[in-house]
């Protein structure tokens, strides 16, 4: 139900923009004052529609490539299931939106790489996933809102049997509801 409420939403945004002059900000120098200016443009030249205006904050917030909650991974040593130090900021923000927005919900999807046997690494999966839910229900985030699972080395980002390969493998990934897992 919320994915055709979004559908209808974004073909409305999208509707309007062909219709809506692109507002100048203060950094604007060109000089131009015509919105017929803006309007022509932003119907013949689509790089120049701004898509964001009229989004919901929640869908903003979560896939803006500025905004820390767009990064979803946190990563781990090798063999460890501790959060490392480089990842709290992410966790911590994470934990912000969740509190602040009660009916967001996440799943922890745990993994690992390669190495191991199938228990041992879907163990550890499991470990990772409720290392970032212990975390995160510390800074006040309920169980209700957290789902963990492990997939074990099941599901590599990347396949191949270098450190490099192995280091991005390891890792917890934050997934909202509603979005496609890995």
């Amino acid at each position: 139900m919320k994915k055709v409420a979004l559908s209808l939403i974004m073909t409305a945004l999208l509707a309007a923009c062909a219709s809506t002059p692109v507002p100048t900000t203060p950094a604007d120098t060109s000089g131009s004052t015509s919105s017929n200016t803006s309007t022509s443009q932003s119907t013949t030249n689509p790089s120049t529609v701004d898509l964001t205006q009229g989004q919901t904050k929640t869908f903003t917030e979560l896939t803006d490539p500025n905004n820390i909650l767009s990064s979803r991974r946190v990563y781990f040593d090798f063999d460890s299931f501790i959060v490392r130090p480089d990842f709290h900021e992410l966790v911590q923000a994470h934990a912000k939106y969740l509190n602040t927005h009660k009916d967001a919900k996440i799943i922890l999807q745990g993994h690992t790489d390669e190495r191991g046997t199938a228990e041992y690494n879907l163990a550890l999966g499991q470990k990772r996933a409720d290392s970032v839910r212990k975390m995160l229900n510390v800074l006040g985030v309920p169980d209700n809102q957290i789902e963990t699972v492990s997939f074990g080395e099941e599901r590599p980002l990347e396949a191949g049997d270098s450190d490099a390969v192995r280091e991005r493998n390891r890792r917890a990934e934050i997934v909202y509801n509603g979005e496609a897992t890995q």
